[in-house]
């Protein structure tokens, strides 16, 4: 990898500015932010470049910041590689695993045309696939053609709400939305004190951390990634029940470990309640109310640990029709109206260059979380409950973001090449070439301590 060039941070753009506002970030530090690098790494018709390095940008501004208080020096410059965040967006593409490249999407996952309109489905999962075959009266082994000759006959309303009652995945294609959600929403809960923490280096600022990740595909892992990347001991929880796909954990699954407990087992369940007992961080990111039976509500959370920091994701907001409903990235495109903007001449839906409501919400919700141990720590101590979702970086995006120029040529005019910030190791699934982290200040990690193991064969037990 060549050695990127040393920016001279400086005013940050308005995009980070913000983000960095929206989590509560002193201003005066914004001076420390510096971009370089290829711009032309995230082409759209949508202000996906800004979106993209704004989130890392802040986050990596949130792990400077932490870093100077837990090591006594002074704020890191902020040095944001556009090149590396581009490469990072898009790391579920650049994965290989001994050569060979995971598919992204299944056969039956995509945009098809309705009897009025598109609907986008999302069949990557196989209780999904089963279940959106099911509730079109399909066989279990039909293929694209039969299900395209399905959906072609029905309303694209009437097969997403279908789909929606079956607990299968399908969403119409909508035109733009006017309705706006937070981008993200902290509430500070009481004053209780917090674990204080001894010093640490300043490529590691979260060591020490305790993170327990309820989240699976992208939009959380690729939080807990970044902190693990940071030096959080993260330990990602999945039920035995719901398998994840072994490509899918491999991309997200970099600096963490990763067990498999069952809450209504009482041995897992005791497991469980004594790895809560000494988290610093919940990441969860399951539907609002998904683990509420399991006795995992905020409130009762925090009666149990007003210290907690409880970071919580969802797709489509916290309010609205659609805040209970399952949902991915690509379906939230299709129903806010991402999909209608960058539909082609023709006609057909588009898609953004990246998952990018994924992998932005992930990178600001780290940035929120190492905020908030900041504020615990110097501030107001006592618990933060963050709540984010993808409907929320999708509104800031549509509605939030102003455009660059179409000729706005950047910092950098070299040609984007995603082989510089592409690297090899060694794992448990075999030879892996993955996308380096984007995250960049003045001594920050350059890659996570350690390969993905193998998913759910971690010790229940924090190191």
């Amino acid at each position: 990898m060549e050695p990127a060039p040393r920016p001279t941070p400086g005013p940050a753009d308005r995009p980070t500015a913000d983000v960095w506002a929206a989590l509560g970030g002193p201003a005066e530090l914004l001076d420390r932010v510096g971009f370089h690098g290829p711009p032309d790494g995230l082409p759209s018709g949508l202000p996906v470049r800004q979106l993209a390095r704004a989130t890392v940008a802040a986050c990596s501004l949130a792990a400077a910041e932490l870093a100077a208080h837990r090591s006594g020096g002074p704020v890191p410059a902020v040095r944001v590689d556009e090149g590396a965040v581009a490469t990072s967006f898009v790391s579920e593409r650049h994965l290989e695993v001994d050569g060979r490249k995971p598919v992204s999407f299944a056969p039956l996952s995509g945009f098809w045309r309705t009897a009025d309109g598109w609907v986008r489905t999302h069949a990557n999962y196989p209780h999904h696939r089963a279940r959106l075959l099911a509730v079109l009266d399909l066989a279990p082994d039909a293929g694209p053609e039969q299900l395209a000759g399905a959906l072609g006959k029905l309303p694209a309303e009437q097969v997403q709400e279908r789909a929606y009652a079956a607990g299968a995945l399908a969403v119409a294609v909508a035109p733009v939305s006017g309705d706006v959600h937070p981008l993200m929403e902290c509430r500070e809960v009481g004053a209780a004190p917090v674990r204080p923490l001894p010093a640490a280096p300043v490529d590691r600022p979260a060591t020490g951390i305790r993170v327990l990740d309820l989240s699976r595909v992208i939009s959380g892992p690729v939080a807990t990634r970044t902190l693990a990347l940071l030096g959080a001991d993260v330990l990602r929880i999945d039920s035995p029940r719901l398998p994840e796909a072994d490509d899918a954990h491999t991309d997200t699954g970099f600096g963490k470990r990763s067990t498999r407990l069952d809450l209504a087992d009482p041995a897992d369940r005791a497991a469980f309640e004594g790895l809560l007992d000494t988290a610093d961080v919940v990441v969860s990111a399951y539907r609002p109310g998904a683990l509420d039976a399991h006795g995992l509500a905020p409130d009762a959370l925090f009666a149990r640990r007003p210290d907690l920091i409880l970071a919580q994701l969802c797709a489509w907001g916290w309010t609205g029709p659609r805040a209970g409903r399952r949902g991915f990235d690509s379906l939230v495109q299709a129903g806010v109206g991402i999909a209608a903007h960058e539909a082609s001449p023709d006609g057909r839906p588009g898609a953004l260059p990246a998952q990018a409501l994924d992998h932005g919400t992930g990178y600001l919700l780290a940035a929120a979380v190492l905020r908030a141990l900041t504020e615990q720590r110097t501030r107001r101590p006592g618990g933060r409950h963050l709540r984010f979702s993808l409907a929320g970086t999708a509104s800031w995006l549509l509605h939030g973001i102003r455009p660059e120029p179409a000729d706005a040529s950047g910092p950098d005019s070299r040609p984007y090449d995603a082989s510089h910030w592409l690297t090899e190791t060694d794992s448990a699934y075999g030879r892996l070439r993955y996308a380096l982290p984007p995250i960049g200040y003045d001594g920050a990690p350059a890659d996570w301590a350690r390969p993905p193991g193998r998913w759910g064969t971690d010790a229940p037990v924090w190191l």
